[in-house]
């Protein structure tokens, strides 16, 4: 109970403390952080002895009125404070006294009772509560500036202010010598587009050099005379005290004691560098992939398309000379963070742009801090833009595209439009008619002002968006609004009831859309229609859509909402570029045959990379009878682009492949993301001129493509066995009784696989199964597959003890020795 006591009376002194010095204690801290920082330094000299003169005075009026609000801390005081905290007052039982029976049993065990619970005592702390008293909060103003100064200050400021006071108070030459800081300081200020830090230069490590980007300010301050000079760039200040100049060049930097030998960096223009040619998405949106880097960092970058007239068909609508249009500026998206090395994808939608379908010129620019820019050569190309393959609406699109291209086409469009509306029935719609027969009215008019021909142009892309489509565009927009607004949900916790009615709206939406996708589909069925911009092979059922929204719904069942909203943008992707087939039967029913035999092409390609990549490094060490004449071989800078355009190919397939959520598919995902990321080095090691390690990669990248196509192969084996049973005489994937797996129907030159059908270690398939390679593969033909496995050990081994070939060489054949 003595410790309780005299820890609740060290709290009653605090309490007492700081609500009467609470002022004089941020005073205090507000003028310590000042001088400690050096800003009495930086006021003006008149003003300075007003600002401490003033601070003086609060300061003593402060500790004034906290000497008068304080009260001491009485014993009656702390026993009272600390009693009110334990049941029944026990402090105050024990200093009671009996007026009569003091004595007696009775009052012997009250106070025995009293005395256990006072036992129970604990020091009570105490409470300041200085908001009420402190509404600004002054007090945590000045605790920041404290623990600001204690940070960023120093001895040296506070010297500095030291000093700078006592030169307006202390007459000229006489006076106590106060102590000092440094003579000088100084800091170089680089570029904020670098995002490199300020440099304290006394902190500098004396002797060692100075490297600084081009455009650093470098600024002193000199204190006591003293001077500075330098020869790396101009003076960007006349004050002789408090010199700055920019960094241009390499040069020496001399103050008062020191010395600074400095390297300037020059800023590099950036570089960009576009992927493949632009693509078109199947709903007409333009792609372009796309790769820039500077040595600090690209601020933007854009994308300019501008009218190749010289590469226009000049006929018909074409024929007059275009109204001139600017040039269309597309800003490349650009991360957040790190912005060296960037890589990205535009996607635009340009499908309704007076140049859509027409010869362009593509041009990519990167701009850096210091507005540096960096482009690659244009690109020719057709502008990506949706395609129309009805007639009527084909007929309207080129008519919209006259118009749009100049107004002098109005009579001609015309002229077209009272034709398509001559005998309209059977052809023409009757709402239609009347909308065509009104343009027809708008075109002869006398004010066919670019307003009027802006409007009529969106008139007329709506009727044929909905002539090509029908209900399609209104399926595909509820669509498109329904995963929105899921989206939203998610992204915003709603609640789990409103979630799944979201769900179910999204569920209804892409059912009507696949379904009138599928109706259009089977109308167009057998008819010679140009591509759509879709990707070619790539199809989805309706069971796999099915799959993909289980999973969806599972995984906001188990609150796995981040998973979830990944899945639903992957889900929307899917939908934009897919073509979807609903139905059992036909193509769709192979699900697995088409990602099965995209990998198997790119194993194929990513063997035949490694071979090249082989050749190239003995060409490099005086080997080239093997890869032909070296003016016909590959660099490795083209290796290094082939080896991309193989990884990012994998990165596409990856979002096809079936069996989400299944072992085998989860595992065949793992194994051709190890291939993706083995693909990467071994592109950075091709840039290097490494070719040992590129080989060694691209190994690693074929061994892991080969376990995720086993395991995709397992998986779909194994979903394939109750089809063969129900087929009862139908061969592997349909086939008829007989044929052999990749030599029935019009594929029969391609490679079949099945869980069992593997390639070894060279590249051949393994028998069995009734699985085999045709097409003319070396490998699969002529002689036996063992034999030929013997013979290529037998000359790898042969190859490696040469001592005579180079060293690269030897430990490359030695690892395969090892791995095979």
């Amino acid at each position: 109970m003595a410790r309780a006591l005299r820890l609740t009376r060290w709290g009653l002194l605090w309490e007492r403390g700081a609500r009467a010095f609470w002022p004089l204690a941020t005073l205090l801290c507000a003028g310590f952080a000042v001088l400690w920082l050096g800003l009495a330094a930086a006021l003006p000299p008149a003003a300075l002895p007003w600002a401490a003169g003033l601070w003086l005075l609060a300061v003593v009026l402060a500790a004034g009125w906290g000497g008068w609000r304080f009260r001491r801390v009485r014993a009656a005081e702390v026993v009272l404070r600390l009693d009110r905290t334990l049941p029944g007052r026990p402090l105050t039982a024990l200093a009671d006294r009996a007026a009569i029976g003091g004595e007696g049993a009775l009052w012997q065990a009250h106070l025995a009772q009293m005395a256990r619970a006072a036992e129970a005592a604990r020091a009570v702390p105490g409470r300041a509560d200085l908001a009420p008293r402190d509404p600004y909060a002054l007090r945590l103003a000045g605790m920041v500036a404290l623990v600001m100064a204690l940070i960023f200050g120093g001895p040296g400021q506070m010297g500095q202010g030291i000093q700078a006071i006592a030169a307006t108070v202390a007459p000229p030459g006489g006076g106590v010598a106060l102590p000092s800081g440094p003579s000088w300081e100084g800091w170089a200020e680089p570029p904020a587009y670098t995002r490199r830090p300020t440099i304290y230069l006394n902190a500098w490590p004396e002797g060692e050099a100075l490297v600084l980007p081009k455009g650093t300010v470098v600024s002193f301050r000199l204190y006591g005379g003293g001077e500075v000079s330098q020869d790396i760039g101009p003076a960007q200040s006349e004050d002789a005290l408090a010199p700055r100049f920019r960094a241009e060049v390499d040069g020496l930097i001399e103050v008062t004691g020191r010395r600074f030998d400095v390297t300037v960096l020059a800023d590099l223009p950036p570089a960009i560098r576009a992927g493949a040619a632009p693509t078109r998405r199947a709903d007409g949106r333009m792609m372009q992939d796309f790769s820039a880097t500077d040595d600090f960092g690209v601020s933007h970058a854009d994308a300019v398309i501008a009218l190749d007239l010289a590469a226009v068909d000049r006929r018909n609508g074409l024929a007059t000379s275009p109204e001139p249009r600017e040039a269309i500026e597309l800003a490349l998206p650009m991360p957040r963070g790190d912005r060296r090395e960037v890589q990205g994808q535009l996607v635009e939608d340009l499908a309704q742009h007076p140049w859509a379908n027409l010869p362009v010129t593509l041009t990519l620019r990167a701009v850096d801090g210091i507005e540096q820019v960096g482009e690659v050569a244009p690109m020719r190309l057709e502008l990506p833009g949706r395609r129309f393959f009805n007639p009527l609406a084909s007929a309207l699109i080129e008519m919209r595209r006259d118009l749009l291209w100049s107004r002098g086409n109005a009579g001609r469009s015309a002229e077209i439009l009272r034709a398509l509306t001559w005998q309209p029935e059977g052809f023409v719609a009757d709402d239609l008619y009347a909308d065509l027969r009104g343009a027809v009215g708008v075109l002869e008019g006398d004010a066919f002002s670019p307003e009027a021909r802006d409007r009529l142009a969106a008139a007329l892309w709506e009727a044929a968006v909905q002539l090509e489509d029908g209900g399609l565009a209104d399926a595909l927009a509820r669509m498109r609004e329904a995963q929105e607004k899921l989206s939203e949900a998610i992204r915003n916790g709603a609640s789990p009831d409103e979630i799944q009615r979201l769900m179910d709206e999204l569920r209804e939406a892409t059912d009507a859309y696949t379904q009138m996708l599928a109706e259009q589909a089977e109308q167009r069925d057998g008819t010679d229609q140009p591509d759509r911009g879709g990707q070619q092979g790539q199809q989805i059922t309706g069971d796999q859509i099915q799959q993909m929204m289980d999973e969806i719904q599972r995984l906001m069942n188990e609150g796995r909402m981040a998973e979830a909203q990944a899945l639903l943008e992957q889900f929307n992707r899917m939908m934009e570029n897919l073509q979807v087939q609903q139905g059992e039967g036909g193509e769709g029913s192979g699900q697995g045959s088409q990602p099965m035999n995209r990998l198997a092409d790119t194993l194929r390609e990513q063997q035949r990379l490694s071979d090249e990549a082989f050749r190239d490094m003995q060409r490099q060490f005086g080997e080239g009878g093997q890869g032909g004449e070296s003016g016909d071989a590959p660099s490795g800078e083209e290796l290094a682009e082939r080896q991309r355009e193989l990884r990012e190919d994998l990165g596409r397939q990856q979002g096809l492949l079936p069996g989400q959520g299944s072992e085998q598919g989860d595992r065949a995902r793992r194994q051709l993301d190890e291939a993706g990321r083995a693909m990467q080095d071994a592109e950075d090691a091709l840039r290097r001129g490494d070719g040992s390690e590129a080989l060694q990669r691209q190994a690693d990248a074929i061994q892991s493509m080969r376990e995720g196509m086993r395991a995709l192969g397992e998986m779909l084996s194994g979903e394939g066995e109750g089809q063969q049973q129900a087929g009862e005489g139908e061969g592997q994937d349909g086939q008829q009784p007989g044929e052999q797996p990749g030599q029935g129907g019009p594929g029969g030159g391609e490679t079949a696989f099945d869980g069992r059908s593997m390639l070894d270690p060279l590249g051949r398939q393994r028998p069995g199964n009734g699985n085999m390679i045709t097409g003319g593969d070396p490998l699969a033909e002529g002689l036996d597959p063992a034999q030929r496995a013997r013979d290529l050990l037998d000359e790898i081994r042969r190859r490696s003890g040469q001592q005579e070939r180079p060293r690269a060489e030897r430990d490359y054949l030695g690892r395969l020795l090892d791995r095979f």
